[in-house]
């Protein structure tokens, strides 16, 4: 059977019995019975508002996604389960130590006869919700990276001037200034006064954090007292949360005491558990340095021993590698002087000359010997190629030659030559113009004429037209001087 599951008819015949049961004292009740009427008489209540403080939590269920407590006081303690949809439409963030209301009814699941308390309603209570608050703001501030590791600033070991932020009227001063005054008298304190508790506080501390961080510190101690949940509450403001980040100056805090954490120690750059803590935090004690300068000469002394027996030990390597190297080169060049002083050159100069005229001597031979054989090569070459040439001249003509006797004839039958061989002439005048016409001449004329063989120059005497008979005595001509 389910949790919450109610059986009526079951329940009211359960009830029935202890009844009788109860008023006779005798037929005694199954298990069944007695968890049923349990359950009856329990399912019977009005439904309940309880607050409390969540213990134990287990939950949300992987599978079903339910979740399983219980809630506490002072005096008692109750089961109580949350079915999935009444924890997802509830909006809270279920853990341990949170105090929470509920509104519900009690249960008794029959299987095993446990009563548990089976919440409608899930919210946050009284210092609870303040809590839950802070969470969410934590966890959004965490997501901008305020709280990342490589964000915080480096703090200096060795502070020389520090920058208190706190209420000047508490007890919280005084510890800071003998606790720097015991350990490091050296270090310079300003003192910055705010309130740390109450309306207005953030304000007043973000203005006295921008007043230190003008000074220029080493770091700024912000640093309260003790207090409850609620008078820390000025330390979980967000704006005061990013003033811290923002601060120029690393902050160092001390809140509280040793389990009060809120938001500005989570952003500062180095969180202490109280104020003292945070003032020793920037101020080690004189004898704290002391000892230490002297490890640090001591480690320091070893060091260099150390180093400067291996830079020893390197430097005898390094010389050792440097002989064998050096006597490994004066070696190789003694080996090769020597190779060069047996040389043939050195020992015989005048072989180099003697070389030379040998070598030539033999150039000089084979010169001789080949230039009868190249002539003799170059005779017969040129002897071919006349012949060849001769044969390729003979073909190249042979067709023109005959082309050459054809047109010479033609030439011939119509050269003027041949006419004036069968008794005609040409007749030129003075200025070698060949004469066409016995109008373009004058009685008086000098003309030229070209026989068949040979030419003479004659006077014109007179001229006829065309068509007009020639004459006897009407000569054209004198005889002149033949040619």
């Amino acid at each position: 059977m389910a949790w919450g599951y109610r059986e009526t008819t079951g329940d009211t015949d359960f009830v029935a019995a202890a009844e009788r049961q109860g008023s006779k004292g005798d037929t005694p009740l199954s298990v069944s019975q007695a968890v049923g009427a349990a359950k009856a008489r329990v399912g019977e209540m009005p439904t309940l508002s309880v607050t409390g403080e969540v213990t134990g939590f287990r939950g949300p269920n992987a599978r079903s996604g339910h979740c399983y407590f219980q809630v506490k006081d002072d005096a008692a303690a109750m089961d109580v389960i949350v079915w999935r949809g009444v924890y997802q439409s509830s909006g809270v963030q279920l853990r341990d130590g949170l105090q929470i209301q509920l509104a519900g009814k009690f249960d008794v699941y029959v299987g095993s006869g446990r009563l548990s308390f089976i919440a409608k309603r899930v919210s946050v209570a009284g210092e609870g919700l303040l809590r839950q608050q802070v969470a969410e703001l934590a966890r959004r501030l965490e997501a901008e990276g305020l709280m990342a590791p490589e964000r915080k600033r480096h703090i200096p070991r060795f502070c020389t001037r520090v920058a208190v932020v706190t209420s000047l009227s508490g007890s919280v001063i005084d510890d800071v200034r003998r606790t720097l005054r015991r350990r490091n008298p050296l270090v310079e304190l300003q003192m910055v006064g705010c309130q740390v508790q109450g309306p207005g506080a953030p304000a007043t501390i973000e203005r006295a954090l921008a007043v230190a961080a003008a000074a220029r510190p080493d770091a700024i101690l912000l640093v309260r007292g003790g207090g409850s949940f609620e008078d820390l509450m000025t330390f979980n403001d967000e704006g005061l949360a990013r003033a811290v980040a923002a601060c120029p100056v690393p902050v160092i805090t001390g809140i509280g005491h040793e389990p009060d954490t809120c938001i500005c120690d989570m952003v500062a750059d180095r969180r202490t558990s109280t104020p003292t803590a945070a003032a020793e935090s920037v101020a080690p004690a004189l004898d704290e340095i002391v000892a230490s300068i002297e490890d640090r000469r001591v480690r320091l002394g070893r060091t260099m021993a150390a180093r400067l027996d291996r830079e020893g030990q390197a430097l005898e390597r390094e010389a050792a590698l440097a002989a064998r190297s050096m006597r490994a080169l004066i070696d190789a060049d003694r080996v090769r002087v020597e190779a060069l002083a047996r040389h043939r050159c050195l020992t015989d100069p005048s072989s180099i000359v003697d070389d030379r005229v040998v070598a030539l001597m033999q150039v000089e031979q084979r010169l001789v010997d080949a230039i009868p054989r190249s002539l003799a090569q170059r005779d017969q070459t040129l002897r071919q190629m006349a012949t060849r040439l001769e044969s390729a001249a003979q073909r190249i003509v042979r067709p023109h030659e005959a082309a050459v006797a054809s047109l010479a004839a033609t030439l011939d039958a119509l050269s003027p030559l041949k006419v004036l061989g069968r008794g005609y002439a040409i007749a030129r005048t003075a200025k070698g113009h060949v004469v066409t016409s016995a109008a373009s001449l004058k009685a008086g004329d000098g003309v030229s004429v070209l026989l068949g063989s040979g030419s003479f120059d004659a006077t014109v005497s007179a001229t006829r037209p065309a068509g007009a008979g020639r004459e006897s005595g009407d000569a054209v001509g004198t005889t002149g001087t033949t040619k």
